[in-house]
C-alpha cells in the first residue's frame, strides 16, 4: 500500500525543530506583553469576500494564491492567506473598536498557493501585531521599536535592515498610479512578462520587481513621494524623527510597496541578506481605511507580520539558538524489576517538588543496560536508578551521565534536596 505523505509545501515540524519555534514564540510573547499587547485568536477559515474586499481582487494573492472552495451550502470559503483582515473582522464582530484603542497580536498558520522554496511554503506561519484607534506616527514608531527590541533579544539585530516608505493616501496613490502607468506604457516592450501583466492590474507591484532589467527601467520613473499630501509628508517626517531619536537606523526605499491594497502612508520591511531571495522577515504599515472598508467606522490602524519559518531559519543558520534547546531532559528515571508503582509515585512527587525539572520516567521495561542507553540518548544530566533492592530499603541511586563524578545512594526523603542542588550547579 502506498504511503500517504504531506501535501507539497505543507511541512511537518519534528521534535528536533519545535524547541526553536518555542524559543522564538516565547521571546515574541514576552516582548509583546512588555509593550501591553494582548493575544487574539480567530479561525483558519473565513468568508472569501473578506479577503477580496480587504486585500484587493486584482492582487496576486486573490487572483492566484488563495485556497478557496465552496462548502456544502454553496458558500465560498478561504483558508486565511494573511491575518490582518481576520483580525479586523473579529474586532468589528465583537465590538472591540468602538470608542477604544486596541493593541493586539496573534500567531498561526496562513495559506497561499505558491511555488515552495526556501523560506516560502504553502502553509506558513506568522506572528501578527496590530494597533487600532491611534492616528499619529508615534504608534508607527512604537511598533518598529518593538520589532527592533525583538531582534536584539533574539540576537539578530546586526542581520536585519529597516526599510521605510510612505504610500500616501488612496487618492494620492491613484494619481501616482496614473503617472506610473503612463511612463511604463511608453516602455511596455521592455518590461518582463509578469510586469506587463501587472501594468494593467496592479502597477505599483512593478516597483517591487526582482527582474534587473525592469529595475533599471524604473530609474527614470515618477517617484511616489512627489505625490504625497502635506499631511502624509509630515507624518513620514515625524516618523523618521522619532526613529532617529530612538537610535534606530533605517533606509528610505521609494520602491517599497506591499502586496495588499489596504495599506496607506507608512510601510516598512525588515530585510536580511542571509536568507537568499526570501529576505523579508517582517513587514507592515498603516491601513487607516480597512476597518471602514469592511463595514466598520473609520479607524486608524497599523500593524505588521513576521514569518516564523524565516526567523527560525535565520536563527539556525547563524547558530543563534540557545544551547539549552538541545536538551530535552534533566533527569531520566530508570526502573528495574517490579518497582513501577513506587517509581511512578516517586516521579510524581519529584515533579511536585521540582516543577522546573524535566524528568522522564522510563516505561516499557528493559534491562539496566538498555534503559541507561536511553537515559544517555535523552540528553539528561542525571539518571535515577530504582531496583527491587533499593525499593526494599527505600533508597535510590543517582548516576551522573555527563561527568565522572561517583554515583550516590541515598534515601527517598533526601532525594528532592539533592536533585535541586545538583541541577542548580
Amino acid at each position: 500500500m502506498k504511503k500517504i505523505q504531506a501535501l507539497r509545501g505543507m511541512n511537518d515540524l519534528l521534535p528536533e525543530t519545535t524547541p526553536a519555534w518555542q524559543h522564538l514564540e516565547a521571546t515574541v510573547a514576552d516582548v509583546l506583553e512588555r509593550y501591553g499587547y494582548s493575544e487574539i485568536r480567530f479561525p483558519l477559515l473565513e468568508s472569501t469576500e473578506l479577503f477580496k474586499r480587504s486585500i484587493g481582487e486584482v492582487t496576486d494573492i486573490v487572483e492566484k494564491e488563495m485556497y478557496t472552495f465552496d462548502d456544502r451550502n454553496g458558500d465560498s470559503l478561504t483558508l486565511r492567506p494573511e491575518g490582518t483582515a481576520s483580525c479586523v473582522r473579529a474586532c468589528e464582530e465583537h465590538g472591540l473598536l468602538y470608542n477604544q484603542t486596541q493593541r493586539l497580536w496573534y500567531t498561526g498558520p496562513m495559506f497561499r498557493y505558491e511555488r515552495p522554496q526556501k523560506g516560502r511554503l504553502r502553509q506558513f506561519h506568522q506572528i501578527g501585531i496590530e494597533a487600532f484607534g491611534i492616528p499619529g506616527p508615534d504608534i508607527d514608531a512604537e511598533l518598529i521599536m518593538l520589532t527592533a527590541r525583538l531582534w536584539r533579544d533574539l540576537g539578530i539585530a546586526d542581520l536585519v535592515v529597516l526599510q521605510l516608505n510612505n504610500l500616501g493616501t488612496p487618492a494620492a496613490r491613484s494619481e501616482y498610479r496614473r503617472a506610473l502607468v503612463a511612463f511604463l506604457l511608453e516602455r511596455e516592450d521592455e518590461l518582463d512578462a509578469d510586469s506587463k501583466r501587472r501594468l494593467h492590474t496592479n502597477p505599483l507591484r512593478i516597483l517591487d520587481s526582482k527582474v534587473a532589467s525592469t529595475q533599471a527601467l524604473l530609474n527614470g520613473a515618477p517617484v511616489l513621494t512627489d505625490y504625497l499630501t502635506a499631511e502624509s509628508q509630515t507624518h513620514f517626517a515625524q516618523l523618521q524623527q522619532l526613529l532617529s531619536a530612538a537610535g534606530i537606523q533605517f533606509e528610505i526605499n521609494p520602491r517599497l510597496v506591499r502586496g495588499l491594497d489596504y495599506y496607506t502612508d507608512t510601510v516598512f520591511e525588515w530585510v536580511t541578506t542571509h536568507l537568499g531571495a526570501q529576505g523579508t522577515v517582517c513587514a507592515g504599515g498603516r491601513y487607516d481605511g480597512l476597518v471602514e472598508q469592511l463595514g466598520g467606522k473609520a479607524t486608524p490602524a497599523v500593524g505588521c507580520a513576521m514569518g516564523i519559518e524565516r526567523l527560525v531559519l535565520l536563527l539556525q543558520e547563524q547558530n543563534l539558538l540557545p544551547s539549552a534547546l538541545d536538551q530535552t531532559c534533566d533527569v531520566y528515571f530508570v526502573a528495574l524489576g517490579d518497582v513501577m508503582p513506587a517509581a511512578m509515585a516517586l516521579a510524581e512527587n519529584l515533579r511536585d517538588q521540582l516543577p522546573y525539572a524535566r524528568l522522564i520516567l522510563h516505561t516499557g521495561g528493559g534491562n539496566a543496560k538498555s534503559q541507561l542507553k536511553k537515559a544517555d540518548k535523552s540528553g539528561a544530566h542525571l539518571a535515577l536508578i530504582l531496583g527491587e533492592d533499593e525499593l526494599n530499603q527505600q533508597q535510590i541511586v543517582i548516576k551522573h551521565l555527563r561527568n565522572d563524578q561517583p554515583q550516590l545512594t541515598l534515601g527517598w526523603s533526601e532525594l528532592s534536596a539533592q536533585l535541586q542542588e545538583l541541577l542548580n550547579t
